[in-house]
């Protein structure tokens, strides 16, 4: 049994695309990482974890049911964990192998609760990610939430949900909003915390249809950029970077729905 369950994980996902958008045009796109060693990390993400690789010009990411991972190499300032973005959450069909396999990856584990299948993992670099067992899962690993921590859950809800389109739902006790491919979920902080650009989780993504006129409307309701709309040929997409009232560093992208 054990090793019919390795070989599922092991499987490349099927159907692993992004979501289609909202009434906003808005869908969870990519988690963009800044790690010092690229290849440890693809090992963890394509070889233990069973991503499949989709090119958009010169550019890998690594998909997953729901979202897309981004590796940059370079020095991290530190983990997410402390930040305005505390955790990011996956769903697997085996926790324990998904365990043990990661482990030998070089992860390690920082907390785990028996009763709920849960564990927190610690990637190289200290990206926190939590895992969750789902036995219902068509696919071994698929993408879940990203989970913030704030002193201002309420206001960070009602922008997400003004902004991007997120319809407000509970988590279990936590305040949360989904948007396709994600549920954003909140904990309360006592202070405000530090923002995530330059750390291990430079930027959170979201794919976007007619990105161009969304930038503009974004504009209109007083958003300012750090990287205005443009489209980049050389990778068959457009983008826009700009970082929320409370730091989170989100980058807005429209082609990365379909990459093979």
């Amino acid at each position: 049994m054990r090793s019919i369950l390795l070989a599922l994980l092991l499987l490349p996902t099927v159907l692993a695309q992004l979501p289609p958008g909202n009434e906003k045009g808005v869908a969870m796109g990519h988690l963009h990482f800044l790690v010092t060693d690229i290849d440890v990390h693809k090992k963890i993400w394509i070889d233990v974890l069973g991503a499949e690789t989709v090119k958009a010009g010169p550019l890998e990411l690594y998909q997953f049911p729901g979202v897309q991972i981004a590796l940059r190499k370079g020095t991290p300032s530190g983990g997410n964990a402390g930040t305005v973005l505390d955790h990011l959450g996956f769903k697997v069909k085996d926790l324990d192998t998904a365990k043990t396999r990661l482990t030998a990856a070089g992860a390690t584990v920082l907390s785990e609760n028996p009763g709920t299948r849960q564990m927190f993992i610690l990637l190289p670099d200290a990206i926190k990610i939590e895992f969750t067992e789902d036995k219902s899962l068509a696919q071994p690993v698929v993408h879940h939430h990203i989970h913030f921590a704030t002193p201002h859950i309420d206001e960070q809800r009602a922008w997400y949900e003004k902004t991007f389109g997120a319809t407000l739902v509970m988590a279990g006790r936590f305040k949360a909003a989904d948007v396709p491919g994600v549920n954003l979920r909140w904990n309360p902080a006592e202070k405000p915390l530090p923002g995530i650009k330059g750390c291990s989780v430079d930027h959170i993504g979201f794919e976007v249809k007619n990105l161009e006129a969304f930038c503009k409307q974004l504009e209109a309701q007083g958003v300012k950029f750090d990287l205005s709309f443009r489209h980049i040929d050389s990778l068959g997409l457009s983008i826009a970077f700009f970082t929320d009232p409370w730091g989170v560093y989100i980058e807005l992208t429209e082609g990365l729905a379909g990459l093979k």
